[in-house]
């Protein structure tokens, strides 16, 4: 080749160069999904596409949200990745999601009757989740408790004090755990089976994450988990099982474009390659134990390995993920005022409650009844939850001073009313008879 020709393609290639390397961006992604899958899903993919960079912010839902809310156009991360369909709904509806025409078609429309995609295309099925039960086969064996299968179970006086929850405004897979007992039960028994668990917890804790790894390493007996904390645990060697109990929902875990991003077209690679026959097969990863959304991908899973597509995981719960949003602030805000900000209280009139019943041995009272409703009834009922006034206030912008007060007003009442009734319902049931 003459000089001035291989001069000239050493030039062009050298351009080209330059313009890859331009052309490289950070793509910014906000979830709250663990270090185990976010960590395999940036070397995956910064191996692919060498010239971009994975960048994680790891927040739980809410404050996920609230952060894509509070970042100025153009300065938004491009990817939003985390469990909860209605926290999507949340960011579609306040017009902060952009479609990114990624779909895989190879995935199904559906799993049972919940579509996987949004049917509007602002978002997209990445994994799919169910909610369940973990527990650490060492724990219950030591003192002698029996495996819980249904969430009914772990309102039992034998499990008082071996249980964990998180906070689900603290957690958006906990959250929709409380959504599906609520659309699974109904308003009313849903609440009363949610207070009746949590007042046998020992803890709630501040993240997801602490669940799992508290029945993991022994500290607490038994867990309500999004089914990955379980499998992985299982799958990993812990001591530990998982079951989904029949009032559950299969529900896709998402992933979207946040409108006003940096870089759209980085974000679009990402969602495009986490959807792709690579990215859903990292899902299998003993330390992910993820559900894909590719049928195809389950022919290389593991023996045993849970197919929500075979039917054998049997989820009750036709989740409605309209509902949820619609509610979303204000199931967050009743859980918090009756549960986390008053768990020690709750945690007491539960015992006071399980002695009584003891004591009685079954014979009827009217102090006990009184007791227990006292305790498991929430301060407002559903008809109340769905009032447009309350959901645009619990909605409403922190900015906006006039709805904090009001909102705050509301929390102090539920808050005021949950601990004298925890308190009137231990002096019921300390004087049954």
């Amino acid at each position: 080749m003459p000089k001035h020709r291989a001069l000239r393609a050493s030039l062009c290639l050298a351009a080209l160069a330059l313009c890859a390397q331009a052309a490289a961006e950070t793509v910014t992604v906000v979830t709250s999904f663990p270090k185990e899958l976010t960590a395999a899903y940036k070397k995956a993919f910064e191996a692919k596409f060498p010239n971009d960079k994975l960048e994680i912010l790891n927040k739980n839902t809410a404050a996920g949200i609230a952060f894509v809310r509070e970042q100025p156009v153009g300065s938004r991360p491009e990817v939003f990745w985390a469990s909860a369909p209605d926290a999507f709904e949340v960011l579609s509806s306040s017009k902060l999601l952009q479609k990114a025409d990624a779909a895989n078609p190879a995935v199904p429309a559906k799993i049972g009757s919940y579509p996987i995609n949004d049917p509007e295309g602002m978002y997209y099925g990445q994994a799919l989740a169910g909610y369940g039960i973990m527990w650490n086969t060492r724990y219950l064996a030591a003192n002698k408790l029996p495996e819980p299968r249904e969430w009914a179970d772990l309102a039992k006086p034998e499990y008082h004090g071996h249980v964990a929850i998180s906070s689900p405004s603290r957690s958006g897979t906990t959250h929709l755990t409380v959504e599906t007992i609520l659309q699974g039960e109904g308003w009313q028994k849903g609440w009363a089976q949610i207070l009746a668990i949590t007042g046998n917890c020992a803890a709630i804790t501040e993240r997801s994450f602490g669940v799992p790894d508290g029945v993991a390493n022994g500290q607490y007996g038994i867990g309500l988990v999004i089914d990955f904390f379980g499998l992985a645990a299982r799958n990993s060697g812990m001591p530990v099982e998982f079951v989904y109990p029949s009032v559950t929902a299969i529900v896709p875990a998402n992933i979207a474009l946040v409108a006003g991003s940096k870089a759209p077209e980085a974000g679009k690679r990402f969602i495009q390659f986490a959807l792709s026959d690579e990215g859903q097969q990292l899902l299998l990863d003993k330390q992910i134990s993820r559900l894909p959304v590719l049928p195809a991908t389950y022919a290389k899973a593991p023996a045993g390995y849970p197919n929500p597509f075979t039917g054998k995981i049997q989820a009750k719960v036709n989740f409605d993920s309209n509902l949820s949003e619609s509610r979303y602030f204000v199931v967050l805000a009743l859980f918090d005022q009756m549960v986390t900000f008053r768990h020690k209280e709750l945690a007491a009139a539960t015992k006071a409650i399980h002695d009584a019943q003891r004591r009685l041995g079954g014979k009827p009272s009217r102090e006990l009844d009184e007791a227990r409703r006292l305790v498991l009834t929430p301060p407002i009922d559903e008809k109340q939850a769905s009032d447009k006034t309350l959901e645009t206030t619990f909605k409403a912008d922190k900015k906006d001073a006039e709805a904090s007060r009001r909102r705050a007003q509301v929390e102090e009442e539920w808050g005021t009313r949950a601990k004298a009734n925890y308190a009137k319902a231990i002096e019921l049931a300390n004087a049954a008879k």
